[in-house]
Formats: structure tokens, C-alpha cells, sequence
């Protein structure tokens, strides 16, 4: 295993790790879901011009059932970023990425009834493990009260919505080039984003420019960054060991959200968080790392038969 490979997946996981950092701070001064928009849009932007340069001829041949499928996918990952982004203002960052990050939990659970997959028996603890710590997590939340509790319930919602992602652009993500399917989603995600912030009103002003400041690194930073450098190392290392490894996103988050927001978890907090983190490890384990990534917001154009990870 060389280091050069092991450095790049620590500033992977920074990167993404800075996530909930940049939203906190944007949300001073911005809606969470003019947040959330403008984060794919930008994203969007920046992959689209590459993805038809060198994958237009794919996209041409799109049929009706293709397009379809990717306006699911895309919808289903504007309903991932609006509510994990909304937990935010309403729970603390442990809680809230710590809930956001058992996807693929979800993803394995769903997969029996959906594609007939048998779940494993380890995925199974792992996902019993992962409720319990849950429940940990909301009792010890920050206040406790309504307001925390809608939080965490974003903030699962969001990891919902991430399986239901994953799931529905399955059989598009084997068949399209890899940059092809993210750019086109991501464009979908950030209409439906940007038409339900019209509808709700999020923008009755136009932004300030550190707004924008902040919305630029969340695009930049932890999509493009951090989840190339996710994919990257997936072509070096075994999925099994990344997709442990990446338990340390919500890790960084909360040493990110204490240095710099001076957020100190709850005891139950912490217990809880902890619990779900090993819930997964567990689950990732048994399902030989399937589960794990590359990330939806990858610039690279390969294709990976792992499913996308969740992007933070």
C-alpha cells in the first residue's frame, strides 16, 4: 500500500469531512435549499461542458425510459442534499452526519425486496447496531426538544433518499459513462432544487457574495475534491478497506464543528454516533465493501461497480 495513495484519501476525507462546515456558514446568510441548488448547479456546471465533450455521442442516443430514470435518479438526490442540508439548522453536525451516513444500510436493506438480493447476516447486525445508536443519538441531542428532533429526522430522510438514489439509477450508472450520469443528474437535481425554492419562496433577495463565497467551496471543496479523491483511491486500494476508512468523514466533521463552531457532543451523543459508526463498519465488512463508494461528484469518467457514495 503506498503512502502517496493513503495521503490522497486523507484529504479526501477532509475535504468532504468540510462539508457540513461551509453549510453552516452559508446558511448565515442564505435558505437551505438556495444552498442546496446552487450547490449542484455549480457542480453541474462545471461537469457538463466535460461530460459532452467527451461522452456526447452517449447522450444523444438516450432513450425516453433513460431519461426517465435519470430524472428519478435526479430528483431523489435533490430530495438527499435539500433535507440533509435543512438537518443542519436544526441539529447538531455529529447528528447530523452521522445519520446522513448510513446509506448504506439502507441501500442493503432495500436491495432484498427491490432487486432480490439476499441481505447478509452481518448487514443485518450491522443495521441493528446502527437503529440503536440512532436512538442514542436523538435522546442525547443538543437540547433534546422538538427542534433537534426534526433535525435528525432530516438527517435520516436525507440517507433515505440517498438509497432510493443509489437504487434507482442502477441500471443507468452500469450502462453510461460514469461523468456522463453525474453531470446529467446533477443538472436535474439542481432544477428540481431551484424550482422548489421558487415555489417556497427561499429567495425573496438576492444573495450576498459571501453567500456565494461559501456555496462555491461546498461545490468545490467536498464534491469535486474530496469524492474525486474517493475515486481515485478506489483504483488502488480494496473497496472493503475505503469503504472503512471513510467512516471517518462524520468523524472529521465533529472534530471540524468543535475546533471552529466550538460544538461539544452530548455524552449520548457521542455513545450513539459511536454505535452507528460501527454499525456500518460492520455492515460494510459483511458485504465485502460493496456498499462504499465512488461519490456522485466525482470528475473522473470511469466506471466502478461499486455504487456511488453518498456525497456530502
Amino acid at each position: 500500500m503506498r503512502p502517496p495513495v493513503l495521503a490522497v484519501l486523507a484529504a479526501g476525507i477532509l475535504a468532504v469531512s468540510a462539508a457540513a462546515l461551509f453549510v453552516r456558514f452559508a446558511q448565515r446568510d442564505a435558505p437551505s435549499l438556495a444552498i442546496a441548488a446552487m450547490r449542484l448547479a455549480l457542480a453541474a456546471v462545471v461537469l457538463a461542458p466535460v461530460a459532452v465533450l467527451r461522452h456526447g455521442a452517449v447522450l444523444r442516443t438516450l432513450r425516453p425510459r433513460d431519461l426517465a430514470g435519470l430524472g428519478a435518479a435526479g430528483a431523489l438526490l435533490a430530495a438527499h442534499f435539500g433535507t440533509w442540508i435543512a438537518s443542519l439548522e436544526r441539529t447538531s453536525v455529529v447528528s447530523s452526519v452521522v445519520l446522513v451516513t448510513t446509506t448504506p444500510l439502507w441501500v442493503a436493506l432495500l436491495a432484498a425486496p427491490v432487486l432480490g438480493e439476499r441481505v447478509p447476516a452481518a448487514t443485518r447486525a450491522g443495521l441493528a447496531l446502527a437503529v440503536a445508536g440512532g436512538a442514542v443519538l436523538a435522546l442525547g441531542g443538543r437540547d433534546g426538544g422538538a427542534r433537534s428532533w426534526t433535525g435528525d429526522a432530516l438527517a435520516l430522510v436525507g440517507a433515505w433518499a440517498m438509497a432510493g438514489y443509489l437504487l434507482a439509477g442502477r441500471g443507468l450508472r452500469a450502462r453510461l459513462p460514469f461523468l456522463a450520469y453525474v453531470a446529467a443528474v446533477y443538472a436535474v437535481a439542481a432544477v428540481v432544487l431551484l424550482a422548489a425554492a421558487a415555489v417556497a419562496g427561499a429567495w425573496a433577495a438576492p444573495l450576498p457574495p459571501r453567500a456565494w463565497g461559501w456555496i462555491a467551496l461546498l461545490a468545490f471543496v467536498p464534491q469535486l475534491v474530496g469524492h474525486t479523491a474517493f475515486n481515485w483511491a478506489l483504483r488502488h486500494l480494496p473497496a472493503t478497506f475505503v469503504a472503512v476508512v471513510l467512516l471517518g468523514e462524520p468523524v472529521g466533521a465533529a472534530l471540524l464543528a468543535f475546533v471552529v463552531l466550538g460544538e461539544r457532543p452530548a455524552a449520548l451523543e457521542a455513545g450513539g454516533a459511536a454505535l452507528v459508526l460501527a454499525g456500518i463498519a460492520a455492515a460494510a465488512r459483511g458485504a465485502g465493501g460493496a456498499a462504499a463508494p465512488p461519490a456522485p461528484g466525482a470528475a473522473g469518467g470511469g466506471r466502478s461497480h461499486a455504487p456511488p457514495k453518498p456525497g456530502l
